[in-house]
Protein backbone atom coordinates (compact mmCIF):
# COMPACT_ATOMS: atom_id res chain seq x y z
CA UNK A 1 0.00 0.00 0.00
CA UNK A 2 1.02 3.24 -0.97
CA UNK A 3 2.56 5.41 2.03
CA UNK A 4 -0.24 8.63 2.32
CA UNK A 5 3.03 10.97 3.48
CA UNK A 6 4.29 10.92 -0.23
CA UNK A 7 1.62 12.76 -1.43
CA UNK A 8 2.28 15.54 1.10
CA UNK A 9 2.00 18.96 1.46
CA UNK A 10 -1.06 19.28 -0.49
CA UNK A 11 -1.89 22.21 -2.54
CA UNK A 12 -4.56 24.23 -1.10
CA UNK A 13 -6.97 23.33 -3.85
CA UNK A 14 -6.27 19.53 -3.16
CA UNK A 15 -6.70 19.78 0.44
CA UNK A 16 -10.41 21.47 -0.22
CA UNK A 17 -11.23 18.93 -2.86
CA UNK A 18 -10.40 15.89 -0.61
CA UNK A 19 -12.23 18.36 2.62
CA UNK A 20 -15.40 18.02 0.39
CA UNK A 21 -15.22 14.42 -0.73
CA UNK A 22 -14.92 13.87 2.72
CA UNK A 23 -18.44 15.10 3.72
CA UNK A 24 -19.93 13.59 0.43
CA UNK A 25 -19.66 12.39 -2.90
CA UNK A 26 -19.99 15.23 -5.00
CA UNK A 27 -19.79 16.33 -8.58
CA UNK A 28 -17.79 18.67 -10.58
CA UNK A 29 -20.14 21.86 -10.23
CA UNK A 30 -21.08 21.03 -6.40
CA UNK A 31 -16.87 20.82 -5.62
CA UNK A 32 -16.66 24.40 -7.65
CA UNK A 33 -19.53 25.50 -5.12
CA UNK A 34 -18.64 24.03 -1.89
CA UNK A 35 -14.73 25.08 -2.43
CA UNK A 36 -15.66 28.85 -3.37
CA UNK A 37 -17.82 28.77 -0.19
CA UNK A 38 -15.40 26.75 2.55
CA UNK A 39 -12.29 29.43 1.31
CA UNK A 40 -14.87 32.82 1.35
CA UNK A 41 -14.28 32.74 -1.86
CA UNK A 42 -10.75 32.63 -1.89
CA UNK A 43 -10.53 29.84 -4.04
CA UNK A 44 -12.62 30.11 -7.23
CA UNK A 45 -11.69 27.35 -9.66
CA UNK A 46 -12.79 27.35 -12.99
CA UNK A 47 -13.96 24.30 -15.02
CA UNK A 48 -10.56 23.47 -17.05
CA UNK A 49 -8.54 23.99 -13.44
CA UNK A 50 -11.04 21.82 -11.75
CA UNK A 51 -10.68 18.98 -13.82
CA UNK A 52 -6.87 19.01 -14.56
CA UNK A 53 -6.98 18.98 -10.55
CA UNK A 54 -9.47 15.75 -10.57
CA UNK A 55 -7.83 14.08 -13.45
CA UNK A 56 -4.35 14.73 -11.18
CA UNK A 57 -6.44 13.18 -8.17
CA UNK A 58 -7.56 10.22 -10.42
CA UNK A 59 -4.32 9.15 -11.00
CA UNK A 60 -2.72 9.50 -7.56
CA UNK A 61 -5.99 7.26 -6.70
CA UNK A 62 -6.99 9.79 -4.06
CA UNK A 63 -10.44 10.60 -5.87
CA UNK A 64 -12.60 8.18 -7.77
CA UNK A 65 -15.60 8.28 -9.78
CA UNK A 66 -18.80 7.34 -7.96
CA UNK A 67 -21.58 5.21 -8.90
CA UNK A 68 -23.80 6.91 -5.98
CA UNK A 69 -26.42 9.86 -6.44
CA UNK A 70 -28.76 11.57 -3.86
CA UNK A 71 -31.50 11.48 -6.38
CA UNK A 72 -30.70 9.88 -9.45
CA UNK A 73 -34.18 10.64 -10.65
CA UNK A 74 -33.40 14.45 -10.31
CA UNK A 75 -30.10 13.91 -11.49
CA UNK A 76 -28.70 15.27 -14.98
CA UNK A 77 -26.92 11.24 -15.65
CA UNK A 78 -24.02 13.14 -17.63
CA UNK A 79 -22.78 14.29 -14.73
CA UNK A 80 -20.02 12.50 -13.07
CA UNK A 81 -19.38 12.31 -9.26
CA UNK A 82 -16.41 11.88 -7.36
CA UNK A 83 -15.94 10.16 -4.02
CA UNK A 84 -12.74 10.18 -1.63
CA UNK A 85 -10.72 6.79 -1.67
CA UNK A 86 -8.96 4.85 0.94
CA UNK A 87 -6.03 6.32 -0.06
CA UNK A 88 -7.67 9.85 -0.27
CA UNK A 89 -8.71 9.49 3.33
CA UNK A 90 -5.58 8.69 4.35
CA UNK A 91 -3.37 11.31 2.81
CA UNK A 92 -6.07 13.93 3.77
CA UNK A 93 -5.69 13.18 7.51
CA UNK A 94 -1.78 13.12 7.28
CA UNK A 95 -2.08 16.01 5.54
CA UNK A 96 -4.31 17.40 8.49
CA UNK A 97 -2.13 15.85 10.94
CA UNK A 98 0.85 17.62 9.52
CA UNK A 99 -1.00 21.34 9.27
CA UNK A 100 -2.08 20.80 13.14
CA UNK A 101 1.54 20.34 14.06
CA UNK A 102 2.65 23.76 12.48
CA UNK A 103 -0.07 25.77 14.25
CA UNK A 104 -0.24 24.39 17.61
CA UNK A 105 3.12 24.95 17.81
CA UNK A 106 5.01 27.85 20.27
CA UNK A 107 5.99 30.01 17.50
CA UNK A 108 3.01 30.10 15.43
CA UNK A 109 0.40 30.70 18.59
CA UNK A 110 3.14 33.08 19.52
CA UNK A 111 3.15 34.85 16.69
CA UNK A 112 -0.44 34.76 15.54
CA UNK A 113 -0.95 36.45 19.23
CA UNK A 114 1.18 38.95 18.05
CA UNK A 115 -0.60 39.40 14.59
CA UNK A 116 -4.10 39.11 16.10
CA UNK A 117 -6.28 41.46 13.43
Amino acid sequence: MPDPRDHLPLKPVDLQLLLVLADQDCHGYGLVQAIAERTDGLIQLEPGNLYRVIKRLLADGLVSESDRREAPDLDDERRRYYRLTTLGAQVLAAELRRLQSIVSSGSARAFARRWAV
